[in-house]
């Protein structure tokens, strides 16, 4: 009996170690870089709008807004303008996909490049909203 309690102990001790440790899905590249703190890294996903920022515009002018992740990981979404059109018509609730890179931060992470880079030299990224792609 005392090498059963012992056993289960360790697997519940496993078990919560697991879930403290990680925050969001590991399942996917935005949680697995959330939970790595990783940055750099190209993703994709779909997530559906929180919360509208105003522009940034220090610098090149970025439109931001934060998208909740199916997998409750919000991120922030920071579209260069300066470089891509405007994703017109944005309102709290819609849904959102995207392709770029993932930045780690300690409130979800950002994503951005979410454009062609006029160089050529780094991975194009976009936005599509209501049928329509942003690049």
């Amino acid at each position: 009996m005392k090498q059963f309690r012992i056993a289960t102990f360790i697997l519940l001790a496993v078990a919560l170690a697991g879930c403290a440790s990680t925050r969001f899905s590991a399942n996917d590249a935005i949680g697995r870089a959330f939970n790595s703190r990783t940055s750099n890294v190209q993703v994709e996903g779909e997530g559906v709008v929180t919360r509208i920022l105003s522009d940034d515009v220090e610098g090149s002018r970025h439109q931001r807004f934060i998208l909740r992740l199916a997998s409750g990981q919000t991120v922030l979404i920071t579209h260069n303008i300066d470089l891509a059109p405007r994703v017109d018509g944005l309102r709290e609730g819609d849904t959102v996909a995207f392709n770029g890179e993932y930045v780690w931060n300690a409130q979800g992470g950002l994503v951005h490049w979410t454009h062609k880079d006029p160089q050529g030299r780094h991975m194009a990224g976009w936005l599509k909203h209501n049928g329509r792609t942003f690049q």
